[in-house]
């Protein structure tokens, strides 16, 4: 049996409140949650329910006062900044918004080259390495030279991807990547992601507040309420048939347009993923 690449065990999250013995606010309520190597587990949930703090946990952003986390094995919850930097080779994130994670003052090329410089490559190396990230997300050669500005939403998250992907992680943690999107973008962002995996074989831990985009990506399917884990299980069972109450509310909310066509991918992609392990 494939041993999880990252490991989230009875995590807990508390921020601290203002006032004379405050007890402090608990965000999260002991999630526990793993992803195999290649595989992408969809964490959904309406807005507050804790989602984005545990993405944010897992990229040494808040605070784990409880719990831990660990990647290939080793706790990875609590390291130092230099140990924090170090696995950012392995650990990446896409953000929600393309508009405002990409500086607006740098060529793309420079935005995909400064991770690579900083981690010791060569100029030339890391020029040959653009190129190739550019192909793999589908930009022309020529976006290199041009500013975040000139591209739709779209393609500037396409921009992100690609900066992601440019120390080839383990492992992207996906935070609402496609919701400012319009719903075609959203499809072929999607699509993009799927492909990329495809041929990587990068895990994603992808965070949304929409049912029908973990349905469309994920082999699995974790759902948040309120800081808990309420049900996780197969995408085609938690997105079909729910066993939570709250995961049917969601449901009722990202109607299946064509759900032989959505079984029949989700199939090929357990193929796939299987074949991988």
């Amino acid at each position: 049996m494939t041993a999880p690449l990252l490991e989230i065990e009875d995590v807990v999250v508390e921020y601290p409140l203002r006032g004379f013995r405050q007890a402090p606010a608990r965000v999260l309520h002991g999630i526990s949650l793993d992803i195999l190597p290649g595989e992408t587990v969809g964490l959904v949930g309406e807005s507050g329910s804790g989602k984005t703090t545990l993405g944010r946990a897992v990229l040494g952003l808040a605070p784990v006062t409880g719990g831990e986390i660990r990647f290939r094995g080793e706790r990875i919850s609590g390291i130092g900044t230099k140990a924090r930097r170090a696995l950012s080779r392995d650990i990446q994130v896409v953000f929600q918004d393309p508009y405002s994670s990409l500086n607006p003052a740098m060529t793309v090329a420079d935005i995909l080259t400064e991770p690579l410089v900083v981690a010791g490559a060569s100029r030339a190396d890391a020029d040959r390495r653009v190129r190739d990230l550019l192909d793999e997300v589908h930009l022309p050669q020529d976006a290199g030279q041009r500013l975040p500005r000139e591209f739709s939403g779209g393609q500037r998250q396409r921009i992100a991807i690609a900066r992601a992907l440019s120390r080839d992680p383990a492992v992207i943690v996906c935070d609402e990547p496609v919701s400012a999107l319009d719903l075609s973008t959203q499809s072929r962002v999607l699509d993009l992601f799927i492909e990329i995996q495809e041929r990587t074989g990068v895990a994603y831990l992808f965070i949304t507040h929409d049912l029908s985009v973990v349905r469309h990506i994920s082999h699995r399917v974790a759902v948040m309420h309120r800081g808990e884990l309420v049900e996780t299980g197969d995408a085609a069972q938690v997105t079909s048939d729910p066993r939570h109450s709250y995961t049917r509310t969601l449901l009722l909310a990202a109607p299946v347009p064509d759900p032989a066509r959505q079984a029949a991918r989700r199939e090929e992609r357990h193929r796939l993923a299987a074949a991988r392990a």
